[in-house]
């Protein structure tokens, strides 16, 4: 539900935008605050900082190979099925854009296109004679 504040041990979150394929959540969280390491099986994860300094972890396993730390007005995206968490060095405001991406080549063929030969081509009219 868009605009229900949800509290979470870390802080509180809350969906301001939710349609088809993306959503935004606006997050608050005071200093030493860390969420769950996790990961989205589909969609991607871009954190924006507004006020304060939030640190992005990414894992292989159970080794870090990525922290990326964001201050006022930095974003940072993390992919899909990539396991991450974020901790807030300072009291944070920050907002969580997720969005899953449309293949390109979204198409399973089970047969080629072609041209029929004009006698093949029959109206339904003609079925009916």
């Amino acid at each position: 539900m868009i605009g229900v504040i949800q509290g979470k041990i870390w802080g509180i979150t809350s969906r301001l935008f939710s349609k088809n394929n993306v959503e935004v959540h606006r997050i608050e969280t005071n200093k030493g605050g860390y969420c769950s390491k996790h990961s989205h099986s589909s969609k991607w994860n871009q954190f924006y900082v507004e006020s304060g300094k939030l640190k992005v972890l990414i894992y292989k396993g159970d080794e870090i190979v990525d922290s990326t730390v964001l201050t006022n007005g930095m974003m940072t995206s993390v992919a899909p099925n990539e396991i991450h968490q974020f901790e807030a060095l300072e009291d944070t405001i920050a907002y969580e854009i997720y969005w899953a991406e449309l293949q390109e080549v979204d198409i399973d063929r089970i047969d080629t296109g072609g041209m029929k030969n004009q006698s093949d081509c029959v109206e339904s009219d003609d079925l009916a004679e």
